[in-house]
């Protein structure tokens, strides 16, 4: 489901994709290339969760009325969405899925090619890539292609927090026959992408950006993620890394990708900000179960987080098509959190802005944010 109100336009549903994108394909090269990197599935195809998959189609979403010129081609111009923002609870699945998006970014069909004719299909060896896949397109579907010259930074607050997405990336590559380890190759703080710049080393690269670490912020860049965009604010600088990398990206024709927690409204974070704007080429995904008229009680008002049965509920909800997930599990540490910090417990694990000490904001502020959109399937 898709909310638009003015210019603000939030999916917080998983809906049918019935416009053009590049997101079936990319959904096929990420589960011929990407792997899951950790637990009793490690090193199986990686295959995203219908939620996932929803994020990736949105963010690959091509703009109907494009023109492609081999010459000057569109870039980020030929996409609906600027950036993508996806603000889910822990343990989701946001850090692998970042993992796959900035795989695709680096070595995989990021940028607009085209539109198919009869018989076009888009061929890994092609781009650099011995695999052997090819995807068939349908005529007039949008076609892919890989970035000529990659540069892009993984942005976090911390290392801890870079790690998210840094640590199932690398695992990825180094997975023994994995097929990114054939185009990836990691190093202490960057991966050197393999291409045609392998003789400059400022060229196809990922690099780690912290706040520690920000040397490279303001280089020109083809894509950024940034990771727990929520705890981005003013006071520890990292607002201006995230406008500077906006700016970078904007020079080369990139785009980014903003993964969060909720944020306590009370530190005016970049997640916050993200969300609050009313550009029409930023897209966000947000299961917020305030908002869910499911989860609302006799009164009208949102569910209590504080009792078990009403957690189970917004549990299942925020959590939902994360098979990997056991609610249980979330269950026991939301519970032994709410004793000592109910706040935090409900933006990790409820997916709710709530502010710093346990304070929820004034009654009705957040729902009054959107009580004036409109649902449409």
């Amino acid at each position: 489901m898709l909310a638009v109100s003015g210019l603000l336009v939030i999916s917080d549903a998983v809906g049918t994709v019935d416009f053009p994108t590049l997101g079936d394909l990319v959904d096929g090269w990420i589960e011929q290339h990407c792997l899951i990197p950790d637990g009793f599935q490690r090193g199986k195809p990686f295959v995203q969760y219908d939620w996932q998959f929803w994020c990736t189609a949105n963010h690959y979403r091509i703009r109907e009325d494009v023109k492609f010129d081999p010459e000057r081609p569109p870039m980020n111009q030929a996409f609906t969405y600027r950036r993508s923002q996806v603000v889910a609870p822990q343990k989701v699945g946001k850090g692998p899925w970042a993992a796959c998006l900035t795989a695709n970014e680096a070595v995989g069909p990021a940028l607009f090619a085209g539109w198919a004719r009869r018989g076009d299909a888009y061929q890994c060896e092609d781009h650099g890539c011995p695999c052997g896949w090819y995807f068939a397109y349908e005529p007039g579907e949008p076609m892919g292609t890989r970035h000529p010259s990659p540069l892009i930074q993984l942005t976090a607050n911390s290392q801890d927090q870079v790690d998210n997405t840094w640590r199932p990336l690398t695992a990825m590559i180094r997975k023994p026959g994995s097929r990114l380890g054939k185009l990836l190759l990691p190093r202490e703080d960057f991966i050197r992408v393999v291409g045609e710049n392998d003789d400059d080393p400022e060229l196809d690269r990922i690099d780690m950006v912290t706040s520690s670490a920000r040397s490279r912020v303001g280089n020109p860049i083809s894509s950024f993620l940034h990771d727990e965009s929520g705890f981005y604010t003013k006071q520890n600088k990292m607002w201006d890394v995230a406008d500077a990398q906006r700016r970078g990206a904007a020079g080369m024709g990139g785009r980014g990708v903003e993964t969060t927690n909720c944020w306590d409204p009370s530190t005016e974070s970049v997640a916050q900000s993200t969300y609050e704007t009313h550009s029409a080429d930023v897209f966000r995904f947000w299961r917020n179960p305030d908002t869910n008229p499911r989860l609302r009680g006799h009164d009208g008002k949102p569910l209590s987080y504080g009792t078990k049965v009403n957690r189970r509920r917004i549990h299942a909800y925020v959590y939902e098509g994360s098979d990997h997930v056991n609610l249980d599990s979330i269950e026991a540490e939301a519970a032994e959190l709410v004793a000592r910090d109910p706040a935090q417990a409900e933006r990790f694990f409820g997916n709710r802005v709530v502010a710093g000490g346990g304070s929820w904001l004034p009654d009705g502020l957040w729902e009054g944010r959107r009580a004036d959109v409109v649902a449409t399937a």
